[in-house]
C-alpha cells in the first residue's frame, strides 16, 4: 500500500518538525452578541456504500453551532477520543495537550427562540471539520446556525463510544496516474454526497431555518460548496476558501445561478504549483471558467499577504505553537486574517440569506478583484 500525499491533504504537512509545547491555547472569542451551543450528529445513511470500504455503511459526523444560552460545560476544541488518537499522529505536526483546549461553545445547550439560517462548513481534503471552528462560532454569535461536516476516511474522526476513524482514503494500492485520478473523483463525488445527505437529516432540529440555506468550505470544501449548489437548490449561496477545481473533475465550466465568493490566498513561490499564484479569477483559469459561466451575483476578494491554510484555523493555532515552518500561512498577521474572514464571511451571508444589503466593508489585508 502506497501512501498517496495529495496536494491537498493532511494538515500533518503544515507543521514541520515543530517542538512539543504545553497547552497554552485560546480561540478568538467570537464577536457577535450571542452565547453559543454545540451539540453533534451522527448520521448513518443506511442504503448507500462507504465509497472506500464497500463493505460498510456510509457513516458522518457533524456538529451544529447555534446561538444559546450559556448553559452547561464548554465544548472541547477535539473529541476526547480524537485527543488520544492525537498523542501518536498529531494535527499540524504538533505535539500538545490537545484535550485540554476548550471552544466558547456551551454543549447540547438550549438553543435561542427561534429559526436561525444554515450554513454549512466542509473542510479541505484531509482536514477536520475541527479546522472551521473559529468561523463556525463566529457565524453561530451572528445568528446563525452553522453545520460543520467530517468526510470519513480523509482523516480522522471520533466517532460515538470512542472509536476513530483514521485517513484510511489515502492509503491506496498502486502508482498508476489513472487510478490516482479515479480515487480524486471518488473522493470529490464522496463529498458532494456527504453534504447533501447531512441537509437531508437536519429537519429535526427545530431551531434551523430550512428555507435559507448557505454553504462555504476550505480549499476542497470550498468546491464542495460549488458543486453542491450545482445540483441542490436548497443552498442559496456559497464560498470558496482557495479551493481549485482541478482536483478531479468539478464541472467549473457549469457554474452556479446564485449568489458566490471567492476568497483567495496570494503567490507562493516556494510551494508547489498548484499553490504558487495569486488565486483569482483573473489568474486561475478554472475560477475563471467558474466565473465567466456563473449567472448569480459574484465576488472575488484576495488576501496577498495569506497562504492556502490561512482560511483555517490553523492561521490562528501555527503561531502560537512554534510558528508556520511551511509557507502555507505566509505573513498576514493571524488576528488582522481572522477578522478579515469574519468580516466578509458574515456579510456575505447577511447579504445573501438575512437580506442586509448594507456596503460591504474595506479590509487592509483583503483586495476586491475586479
Amino acid at each position: 500500500m502506497r501512501k498517496i500525499i495529495l496536494a491537498v491533504a493532511a494538515l500533518l504537512v503544515l507543521g514541520g518538525n515543530v517542538p512539543a509545547q504545553a497547552a497554552t491555547l485560546e480561540l478568538p472569542k467570537p464577536a457577535g452578541r450571542n452565547q453559543v451551543g454545540v451539540t453533534e450528529l451522527h448520521l448513518v445513511q443506511h442504503g448507500r456504500a462507504d465509497p472506500w470500504f464497500p463493505n460498510e455503511t456510509r457513516q458522518v459526523m457533524a456538529s451544529v453551532w447555534y446561538p444559546a444560552l450559556p448553559l452547561g460545560r464548554k465544548a472541547p476544541y477535539v473529541a476526547p477520543a480524537l485527543a488520544k488518537h492525537y498523542e501518536t499522529e498529531p494535527p499540524i505536526g504538533v505535539r500538545t495537550d490537545w484535550g485540554s483546549i476548550r471552544t466558547h461553545s456551551y454543549v447540547n445547550a438550549p438553543a435561542l427562540p427561534g429559526r436561525f439560517p444554515v450554513v454549512l462548513y466542509s473542510p479541505g481534503v484531509g482536514n477536520s471539520r475541527t479546522m472551521g471552528t473559529i468561523l463556525a462560532e463566529e457565524l453561530a454569535s451572528r445568528g446563525y446556525a452553522v453545520v460543520t461536516v467530517d468526510h470519513t476516511y480523509e482523516t480522522a474522526i471520533a466517532f460515538p463510544g470512542g472509536e476513530v476513524k483514521t485517513d484510511k482514503a489515502f492509503a491506496l494500492p498502486g502508482e498508476d496516474p489513472a487510478e490516482i485520478e479515479k480515487a480524486k473523483q471518488r473522493m470529490m463525488d464522496a463529498r458532494e454526497n456527504d453534504v447533501r445527505f447531512v441537509l437531508d437529516n437536519l429537519h429535526n432540529l427545530t431551531m434551523l431555518d430550512l428555507a435559507k440555506v448557505g454553504m462555504f468550505g476550505h480549499s476542497g470544501g470550498g468546491i464542495t460548496a460549488a458543486r453542491v449548489m450545482q445540483v441542490d437548490r436548497r443552498v442559496d449561496a456559497g464560498i470558496n476558501m482557495d479551493g481549485w477545481f482541478s482536483f478531479g473533475y468539478n464541472r467549473p465550466e457549469q457554474g452556479v445561478d446564485r449568489p458566490f465568493m471567492f476568497m483567495g490566498a496570494g503567490s507562493a513561490p516556494n510551494l508547489p504549483p498548484l499553490y504558487g499564484k495569486p488565486r483569482t479569477h483573473l489568474s486561475e483559469p478554472d475560477w475563471q471558467k467558474f466565473w465567466q459561466a456563473s449567472t448569480g451575483p459574484l465576488l472575488d476578494l484576495n488576501m496577498p499577504e495569506g497562504r492556502h491554510y490561512t482560511f483555517t484555523d490553523a492561521q490562528w493555532l501555527l503561531p502560537r505553537l512554534g510558528g508556520d515552518h511551511s509557507g502555507f500561512l505566509g505573513t498576514v498577521d493571524p488576528a488582522r486574517a481572522i477578522d478579515a474572514q469574519r468580516v466578509y464571511v458574515t456579510a456575505f451571508f447577511d447579504r445573501h440569506l438575512k437580506g442586509r444589503q448594507q456596503p460591504l466593508p474595506q479590509h487592509p489585508d483583503v483586495r476586491f478583484i475586479r
